[in-house]
């Protein structure tokens, strides 16, 4: 290893580009840190294992740490060692000792071997974080690699309007491990995620844009590791501009970019889970990675009065500092990185909320939203955000800006209930299915502002939610006390699979029932990947650490209900396409909407409030013909234990086009034209004859 004045010059360099830049003759270094007091360029071996010389950064500009190294070329590998003071009482952590992985890198090459020197404390000191340890942990650490990604012409975007979009929660590993059709050595990777058996299938569904599970590098928790568990989700972060290498194939970082071009070829939007609300580092205790050793003051929001502890509005020990001016920029830079560079189509925030706080809390005018709001690029791609956290004011669903569409999880637990038979929920269900607009009719947003789901990523998939009355996360080693408690789930006699064909026929009727009302509604569909073919956790809410065949999707299973029921989905979105009526765009359209008691007169408040009056009927009409589809529509909903004799509007003659009693004879329950037995637990769409 050469101390300065090594194998390599180095020139002052441009502060304005933050990151490691390639411009053609050598490559321009650039680091924010607003209290450290010297930052060493670390260059490394091929290998990654050998630490071959260190370059202190000459300038100083800005706040900005910047050097300009002639002759370097991408491939190179480096990290960065920050000096300054190492005062946790004052919140800084600064330890030269170790290696840190630099904010805007590109790619990221290894992984984290876990033990005391990812610490800038000795953790068997009594002291704790207020000890300092010597330890160097650059043999230890994964490197950060310079590349040069071609800026070719981006591709022929998919131009997806809210109102027709479905979203489809998929994970990249999961969706690929065991596909029969996608060849083993790109099964979990980008490439395979990006294969025709995987896009064709997609499309046949008729999704129009996938949403991405968090593909952002992210370690390993060691607490998994020894328990032989590993992080699956993601949601974990360490690095904000590379790709998760674990999901590299033969292509590597190319194959991220390749991927989404499959994507966009058949039409389909991408769109990132992305983790800026907090990092991998953890509170206090937590190891020194990157932005800790870096700048902690400046990167986390630390307690005002003492600020050697963390906020954790976020539950996972941290939470990033987007009040400060050179954060916000690194994740608006991020964020324009993956529209720009790598072509997706927009991004769904977790835990969203943190992003619009500010030192006195929530604000529908962050500097967050303010920043993305008037950004040439990312005002244009579209925004979700998980509108809650466990701080202080957390829960905003319907609390982000106009631009904005948000998960609504009102949807969820409201129409979960609905159809478990709850008490006193339909004249709710009545406003999640018209888009929620208690919720989101204000300052000209729309219907797809709200998010509808059944089933997400967390939680019971929809096949768990018809089959379990309690969770079963003993495999996760957390004495089954991790995951929600509230999950609204009902098992109709047996918990887990079972034999017993009555309870089989009724489970698979409610599945059909929560398609239908998800893609029957006005607002945002999302559909989690394999709810469509009844995948099934064993019971498991909370797959997180479940990196096997408990979480990725059995392709080979396909058959019986399971293509019955992937055949009705298919339908369900088709019928959605096709009937402008059944997504509405706005709230002022012309559309007239009426609810119906099943003696087929206008539901009155008495009935409303009648919390054992729970099947109802939805009627919607066209003030004008429309040139796309059905100008009127009938939906009749029976969450009852027993059939319902409903009376149809005599203005018109009706035909059934679907039932949730019978996907094949949708008209089973007519009589003479005028009346419908509609069956205990079911759903019905008419139209006029």
């Amino acid at each position: 290893m050469t101390q300065g004045g090594g194998r390599h010059a180095i020139e002052p360099g441009d502060y304005t580009r933050l990151g490691a830049n390639y411009d053609g003759e050598g490559v321009n270094f650039a680091l924010f840190s607003a209290y450290a007091e010297k930052v060493e360029l670390c260059l490394f071996d091929e290998s990654g294992k050998q630490e071959i010389e260190r370059i202190a950064l000459p300038e100083y500009t800005h706040e900005i740490w910047h050097g300009y190294v002639p002759g370097l070329k991408p491939g190179a590998l480096y990290g960065y060692r920050v000096h300054g003071p190492f005062d946790p009482l004052k919140g800084h952590r600064f330890n030269a000792n170790k290696l840190l992985v630099d904010p805007y890198a590109r790619e990221l090459v290894g992984n984290i071997e876990w033990s005391q020197a990812q610490f800038a404390y000795g953790l068997d000191d009594e002291q704790k974080d207020l000890s300092f340890d010597e330890t160097d942990s650059a043999g230890q650490m994964p490197k950060c690699r310079v590349v040069d990604l071609k800026n070719e012409a981006p591709d022929k975007r998919p131009t997806v309007a809210w109102p027709d979009t479905i979203f489809y929660e998929a994970h990249v590993k999961g969706m690929t491990m065991l596909h029969p059709a996608i060849p083993e050595p790109l099964r979990g990777t980008f490439d395979g995620f990006g294969h025709a058996a995987v896009v064709d299938y997609i499309k046949s569904l008729g999704i129009t844009s996938i949403e991405l599970l968090p593909i952002h590098f992210f370690p390993d928790d060691s607490h998994l590791l020894d328990k032989g568990l590993r992080n699956y989700w993601g949601y974990n972060s360490l690095a904000f501009f590379a790709p998760a290498t674990r999901y590299y194939g033969p292509k590597g970082l190319e194959g991220v970019r390749d991927m989404v071009r499959a994507f966009h070829d058949a039409g389909i939007e991408v769109i990132l889970d992305v983790v800026y609300n907090h990092t991998a580092e953890g509170n206090e205790l937590g190891p020194t990675l990157s932005f800790k050793g870096i700048d902690n003051f400046s990167y986390y929001r630390t307690l005002p009065d003492q600020p050697r502890y963390y906020i954790n509005d976020t539950g996972t020990g941290n939470t990033i500092n987007t009040s400060h001016p050179r954060v916000l920029q690194m994740v608006t830079d991020s964020l324009r990185y993956w529209v720009e560079e790598m072509q997706v189509d927009g991004f769904r925030f977790d835990l969203g909320t943190i992003l619009g706080r500010e030192p006195q809390g929530f604000d529908q005018r962050s500097g967050f939203f303010d920043a993305v709001g008037q950004d040439p690029v990312l005002a244009k791609v579209k925004l979700v955000g998980e509108p809650w956290d466990i701080g202080p004011g957390g829960y905003q669903v319907g609390g982000f800006p106009p631009g904005w569409a948000e998960w609504n999880d009102k949807y969820r637990d409201t129409v979960r209930d609905y159809w478990k038979g709850t008490p006193g929920m339909t004249r709710d269900f009545a406003a999640r299915i018209l888009g929620s607009g208690d919720v989101y009719d204000l300052r000209g947003r729309r219907p797809w502002a709200s998010v509808n789901f059944i089933a997400a990523h967390d939680g019971f998939t929809l096949n768990d939610l018809v089959s379990y009355n309690e969770k079963h996360n003993e495999a996760n080693g957390e004495d089954n006390n991790d995951g929600h408690n509230d999950n609204r789930s009902y098992n109709y006699g047996a918990e887990g699979p079972t034999d017993d064909e009555a309870i089989n026929t009724v489970r698979e009727r409610q599945k059909r029932n929560f398609l239908a009302t998800l893609f029957l509604s006005h607002g945002t569909p999302m559909l989690l990947a394999g709810d469509e073919s009844g995948r099934s956790q064993m019971g498991n809410n909370n797959g997180y650490c479940q990196d096997n065949e408990l979480s990725w999707l059995h392709w080979d299973d396909r058959y019986g209900s399971a293509e019955a029921l992937y055949t009705f989905v298919k339908r369900l979105i088709a019928l959605r396409q096709a009937h402008s009526i059944l997504r509405r765009e706005n709230w002022r359209d012309g559309l007239i909407v009426t609810w119906l008691n099943p003696g087929g007169s206008e539901r009155t408040d008495e009935q409303w409030d009648d919390e054992a009056n729970t099947a109802i009927g939805l009627r919607l009409l066209r003030e004008q013909p429309f040139e796309e589809g059905w100008d009127d529509v009938l939906i009749l909903f029976n969450p009852r234990d027993g059939d319902v004799d409903f009376t149809l509007p005599d203005d018109k003659r009706w035909a059934p086009e679907l039932s949730t009693s019978d996907p094949d004879e949708p008209d089973r329950g007519m009589v003479d034209k005028k009346f419908l037995k509609l069956e205990a637990r079911s759903l019905s769409l008419l139209r006029p004859a």
